[in-house]
């Protein structure tokens, strides 16, 4: 007989070792994502040593995201790999541990943005590159803390070698079985792992999963410039550098403030249900203050604008991964994360460039934060239909009252009593041929 294997729980521990996975992604997304904010400081000193307008300067920052978010290069394998750690260690507090973990995008802004500032001044650009170069190989110790959840197994061997009492003999003729059917063991096992490879994206064509793809795609053309160009914009209005790199400073801490409440609120009860709701709220509220901010033409008119954008930028950016979660299940997270942060490259590819070649040609910033805000408005305007036509489809249509008293046609009680008797001859059937086989093989 076969020995029996144990069989571990593969629900997540919420907690454990979790919460250094979770202090491993704040990590790493500061040594990723607030960095990368970060080389929006650089942007004006890459334009005046280049010697170029703002849509080829643009391209170093856009090509940075790209990367991050399109190839299993540079930071993309840090950066993924971290937040999907996160999910298959919490359930029940999945959006605070998130709220918690991607903080670190904005503590990390928050500290870098005066930091980068003064490292220009002092060492120029190309020290500053070198000490953030530096920097950012703390994610090997990042990557050390993360592991596999403690006592769980993804998978067991499919076939084993069974145990027999009799002789020395069994493991040879065990051996001769295993040689003799190892063709059709190894076209089992490939359509098999075929099977489970489909099965794992077998959410791109979940209705819910394109709709939130489509409007990623307008979403994360929206946000990316303002992180490119809030700077210039700054000191093209007047404000000093430093005070440019403050309303980076500010977004960046506010960030976390957004991060962590609504990580905590969507945990609550009451709000668990309304997080779809939350986030395209989120995404909205951020496409009204890049509207908005054409007109904040001074210090004092910037600083209410990166405490509102930071703040629901650090919600929605928190809702992402427990969106995604809600979308697809906890099994497809690591998959269908992929995907959404695959669809997040394209727009961070195109829309900094663009939104330079406007600012080139129309010679203000006007034209590029309105795309920029109608985009992200759009973004969630999508959400909000898809939910609503959603529920309409759910509803159901009341009916009339003579068809309410009315009872169901003959033939169809007729067709179900047929249907049902010959499902049970056929198991009949099934059964005495069993019998059967089992007798003969005893005679």
């Amino acid at each position: 007989m076969a020995a029996p294997r144990k069989v571990f729980s593969t629900s997540p521990p919420d907690g454990g070792w979790g919460w250094m996975i979770v202090i491993g992604c704040f990590l790493v997304t500061i040594c990723t994502r607030a960095v990368t904010r970060c080389i929006s400081i650089f942007f004006v000193e890459f334009q005046t040593y280049f010697a170029q307008d703002y849509a080829r300067t643009a391209w170093i920052h856009s090509i940075v995201d790209c990367a991050t978010m399109l190839c299993g290069l540079g930071f993309a394998l840090s950066y993924s790999p971290a937040i999907a750690m996160v999910g298959n260690y919490f359930n029940k507090r999945k959006a605070l541990a998130y709220g918690i973990a991607m903080s670190g995008s904005g503590i990390g802004t928050f500290i870098l943005a005066p930091v980068v500032q003064l490292l220009i001044e002092q060492f120029s650009w190309r020290g500053a590159l070198l000490i953030l170069g530096g920097f950012v190989l703390n994610l090997c110790v990042c990557g050390a803390l993360m592991r596999p959840v403690a006592g769980k197994e993804n998978r067991k061997n499919m076939l084993e070698f069974p145990e027999q009492e009799s002789g020395p003999e069994a493991p040879k003729q065990n051996f001769k079985q295993w040689s003799a059917c190892s063709p059709l063991i190894k076209v089992w096992s490939h359509k098999y792992l075929c099977q489970c490879s489909w099965q794992e994206y077998n959410f791109l064509l979940m209705p819910d999963f394109v709709v939130l793809s489509v409007s990623v795609l307008f979403m994360a053309y929206g946000c990316s410039p303002l992180f490119v160009y809030l700077v210039p914009y700054a000191l093209s209005v007047g404000v000093s550098h430093q005070q440019a790199a403050f309303l980076m400073s500010i977004l960046g801490v506010i960030d976390i403030i957004g991060n962590i409440t609504f990580g905590w609120l969507t945990d609550r009860r009451c709000l668990k249900k309304y997080r779809y709701v939350c986030y395209l709220f989120a995404v909205g509220m951020d496409g009204l203050c890049c509207l908005f901010l054409p007109v904040l033409q001074s210090f004092p008119l910037l600083v209410p604008f990166s405490f509102t954008f930071g703040y629901f930028d650090g919600a929605y950016v928190t809702l992402i991964p427990v969106v995604t979660a809600d979308v697809v299940g906890t099994a497809s997270l690591s998959s269908a994360l992929g995907v959404v942060y695959f669809l997040h490259a394209i727009p961070y590819l195109i829309s900094p460039p663009v939104a330079g070649w406007l600012v080139d040609t129309t010679g203000n910033y006007t034209t590029s934060f309105l795309l920029c805000g109608f985009s992200m408005i759009f973004s969630s305007m999508l959400l909000c239909c898809a939910r609503l036509a959603k529920k309409a489809r759910r509803t159901p249509s009341r009916p009339l009252a003579s068809d309410a008293n009315a009872k169901p046609p003959s033939w169809t009680n007729g067709a179900i009593a047929y249907s049902v008797t010959g499902e049970l001859e056929q198991k009949g059937v099934e059964l005495l041929a069993g019998e059967a086989k089992d007798t003969s093989s005893k005679r």
